[in-house]
């Protein structure tokens, strides 16, 4: 019994693999709300590539820039994720409760890569730590 359960869970891992489908496309074909927020924090003249991964319940497309940053965005345009690798992620693109959050508590540090999680947001500082929010953007717990 076990081995046609792993056997079963195996095929259902191949079918979800083989259906997602990765592609890289131009900037044009992203959403209009994506759009807008790439062109007012971002500059789009330093954008490597994009993509455009065709999930099996919903698409995301992904914007790369030349220096490594990248920006998620949902099938809607809506911003999922955003790393700044090093850098700092623009303050505009993340909620208001969770700057006052870490300018309070974390003076010295930043906010490198903010975005959705499991259950609700995870901001990143460039400190290494990992602040969980939910999704009232409430503080929740650190992980380092």
């Amino acid at each position: 019994m076990k081995k046609i359960l792993s056997i079963a869970l195996l095929a259902l891992t191949c079918t979800f693999t083989a259906c997602a489908n990765e592609k890289v496309i131009t900037f044009d074909q992203i959403p209009e709300p994506a759009k807008a927020i790439v062109a007012a924090h971002f500059d789009a003249t330093q954008i490597a590539y994009v993509t455009l991964d065709k999930g099996l319940f919903d698409d995301e497309y992904e914007v790369r820039f030349n220096d490594g940053r990248t920006i998620e965005f949902n099938k809607a345009g809506a911003l999922l994720k955003v790393d700044g690798k090093l850098t700092e992620v623009p303050s505009a693109l993340i909620p208001e409760p969770v700057l006052v959050y870490v300018k309070a508590n974390f003076p010295n540090a930043f906010i490198t890569e903010w975005g959705k999680d499991d259950r609700g947001y995870k901001a990143e500082l460039n400190n290494g730590l990992d602040l969980k929010f939910n999704r009232q953007y409430e503080f929740v717990r650190v992980d380092d």
